[in-house]
């Protein structure tokens, strides 16, 4: 019997226009109306995280979010944090310092604020022959950061660090991110979230540590979950729970590690996905 429904963001609960579907929200409403709880597990700050919440209604149902790629767990109704596990100031400087060598944009983010070098240079490409956006911009606007600059962010941080994310051209980061990466091996985790976000977080974090860690004390278990995902950050999500869902658009990679392939973001993957797994959700 599924307690729990996980949810990635970006390429799961949104479709290719940033919004939820009426058709995923109205079965993840439902779902949430028959006692199920709904768990939004993103890369994003909690901040970030709200508008999505209060779309599904989560503020009265106890949903919770993971944030950070699994730095942080919360009850977004209550606001307790199940659990919380950042980087150290000194490995914070540490990565930044180092990430002074390549082209990308580290962003750190601390209450309200986020912090880069330079705002006015985040203009990338999505991917191989993509479109131009504002990578500073769009990460700002979606978390609902005050910008800020700072010319040494090295020099700056003094504060634990929930993640260090870069920024940069695809193909760029594609060969480099092993450099980028290599001091930290054993240390930190590293990954991919998009084509253009290199991320950093304190070791052995991910987003099943956080699933595992907050969600037992909760007493859930494993195979009470169904847990949907498209990108590199959602394969452990993917992996722990007791059925893994790959959408239709996630990355080959993730798509041979889940226990099934459904829909797409833009048709409704999700909604569809519940139909079979959950009794009575479509009636």
């Amino acid at each position: 019997m599924i307690k729990v429904i996980l949810l990635d963001i970006d390429g799961t609960l949104t479709n290719s226009e940033k919004i939820i579907t009426p058709k995923t929200k109205a079965a993840l409403l439902k779902a949430q109306s028959m006692g199920i709880r709904l768990a939004i597990a993103s890369g994003r700050a909690d901040q970030g995280l709200y508008q999505w919440a209060d779309d599904l209604d989560m503020r009265n149902h106890h949903g919770i979010f993971v944030c950070y790629n699994g730095a942080k767990v919360m009850d977004c109704q209550s606001g307790e944090v199940c659990f919380h596990q950042p980087m150290s100031a000194e490995e914070g400087r540490e990565v930044l310092e180092h990430m002074k060598k390549f082209r990308v944009s580290p962003i750190i983010c601390k209450g309200e604020y986020m912090y880069t070098n330079d705002v006015f240079s985040g203009m990338i490409h999505r991917g191989t022959g993509g479109p131009l956006f504002n990578v500073i911009e769009y990460e700002s606007r979606s978390n609902s950061y005050i910008l800020c600059e700072k010319r040494d962010l090295a020099a700056f941080v003094d504060f634990p660090l929930e993640k260090i994310l870069t920024a940069g051209e695809p193909e760029y980061m594609q060969e480099h991110y092993r450099e980028m990466a290599a001091p930290f091996a054993g240390r930190l985790n590293t990954m991919f979230t998009a084509p253009f976000y290199y991320e950093f977080t304190a070791q052995g974090i991910d987003k099943a540590k956080a699933i595992d860690t907050a969600f037992t004390k909760m007493g859930f278990r494993p195979e009470e979950m169904i847990a949907f995902g498209d990108a590199e950050n959602d394969i452990s999500m993917l992996k722990y729970a007791g059925i893994g869902v790959a959408m239709g658009n996630a990355t080959p990679e993730v798509k041979a590690i889940a226990d099934e392939v459904t829909l797409s973001n833009d048709e409704d993957g999700i909604a569809e996905s519940l139909y079979r797994h959950i009794p009575g959700l479509k009636d």
